[in-house]
């Protein structure tokens, strides 16, 4: 029997989100352990993320915490506030939302004006002219690569909204390793290949969380930021039976391919563009490369998986496929590889794509879930929410009845930590994607 271990907190997920919490929580002077059943920082769906750092979301609360996040990442060594090693890089590429009849800018760019997001609205001229080699034709609703409909000619042209201040990550794993050597720094351990395996309840409350070695970690706090694996976590805690929302796992790939002639300017990167009108995204990268997602349009099937570790980690030639052929119809000069190549990942999603940073009905257990495909972006600043939940409703704070107020340093925005409620109403202005 391994000696017993004691702390504040026990984080359980060492991925950005997890690292986030961790050194927020050491910063305001709690003890914090980190728990992950993988070998290093990182290593489980913030490696498949595409990075994309934008503001696009369908609550006021979602594109001020986005935009709240785009200063943690301008000036990342000074949020870290340790010197650990290398660092990511924030290369701001800008993002074009195309137009697209289940998201209509009228509902969102509201939300821009209200939080103070720069903008351009691009007319289907503007957007030829400003992305090179952009077909502007209006396809919606996305289709099935493989038929006629797909292939039809565009009767009607888009536009769309640039944001120049959007860019993207250089490198997800390592945002993650940053965050976890700031955390360390600030006195938070953390346990990699550690798997949990039992949570003890006592009057009430969490006690304890046992690891698969034996060892058991005596806490007061408990979170549960394990990706696709939250949902075993909250099982052997018996929490849940109060969630209005549903998480789930998702099998997700991004390809990898070349970038057509033309898209990245000389010494730049061409902008991002969120595609939902064919169901597609993508962002360059630096060497010329192009990354590829999907929006989860209707006419695909989703794949979801009841246990992650059931899925298969090689990219598949049907996915990659559909994914490329899509992008090539946005962008025609764009090849599509008859070999797949890219990363796959697997998510963790609420029906209505937002997340969930709450308490729970069980006291001292606390959740960040449901962050998977559209909340790397989010990281620094979701650590502070939770931090500050942690700080308030274990002083006694109502947070069910009463939402926490948090205040950004940053933009001097008050944000309503409600909107992420595990009781929440489902978010009917969610576009049903990626996108939120």
């Amino acid at each position: 029997m391994r000696p017993d271990l004691s702390t504040d907190v026990v984080v359980v997920g060492a991925g950005v989100i997890g690292a986030a919490i961790a050194l927020e929580l050491a910063r305001v002077g709690r003890r914090v352990i980190v728990v992950d059943k993988a070998g290093a920082a990182g290593q489980g769906s913030t490696s498949a993320s595409s990075a994309v750092v934008r503001y696009n979301f369908s609550t006021s609360a979602g594109v001020a915490t986005a935009w709240e996040s785009h200063y943690c990442w301008l000036d990342w060594a000074a949020h870290l506030g340790h010197e650990v090693g290398d660092l990511i890089r924030f290369e701001q590429s800008g993002l074009v939302m195309l137009d697209v009849d289940a998201a209509p800018r009228a509902g969102w760019l509201p939300l821009f004006d209200e939080i103070g997001v720069p903008y351009e609205e691009w007319d289907a001229e503007t957007l030829a002219a400003r992305v090179p080699g952009i077909d502007t034709g209006r396809y919606w609703p996305p289709k099935r690569i493989n038929t006629d409909e797909f292939w039809a000619d565009a009767r009607t042209r888009l536009g769309g909204v640039y944001t120049p201040d959007a860019g993207y990550i250089t490198d997800p794993q390592l945002a993650a390793h940053n965050l976890a050597g700031a955390a360390a720094a600030e006195g938070a351990e953390f346990r990699f290949r550690s798997l949990v395996t039992a949570v003890e309840l006592g009057d009430g409350r969490v006690r304890a969380v046992v690891l698969a070695d034996g060892t058991r970690i005596a806490c007061d706090v408990l979170i549960n930021a394990a990706g696709p694996w939250s949902g075993k976590l909250n099982e052997m805690a018996g929490v849940g039976s109060d969630f209005t929302v549903t998480v789930r796992s998702m099998r997700q790939e991004v390809a990898h391919v070349l970038a057509p002639a033309g898209y990245h300017p000389d010494g730049g990167i061409g902008p991002s563009v969120a595609d939902m009108d064919l169901g597609t995204y993508f962002r360059g990268e630096i060497g010329g490369g192009l990354l590829v997602g999907g929006t989860e349009p209707e006419c695909d099937p989703f794949e979801w998986l009841d246990d992650p570790d059931d899925a298969d980690l090689n990219p598949t030639m049907a996915v990659f496929e559909a994914h490329v052929t899509r992008a090539a119809r946005r962008l025609p000069e764009l090849t599509v590889p008859n070999r797949a190549r890219g990363v796959v990942g697997v998510y963790d999603v609420t029906e209505d794509w937002t997340p969930i940073y709450d308490r729970t009905e069980l006291d001292g257990f606390y959740v960040a879930i449901g962050t998977s495909g559209n909340q790397f972006k989010n990281a620094p600043v979701v650590g502070q929410f939770m931090a500050a939940l942690v700080e308030q409703v274990e002083s006694g704070a109502d947070h069910d009845a009463h939402p926490v107020q948090f205040l950004a340093k940053n933009t001097g925005l008050q944000i309503d930590l409600g909107t992420f409620s595990r009781k929440r109403p489902r978010n009917t202005s969610s576009s049903g994607t990626v996108m939120g």
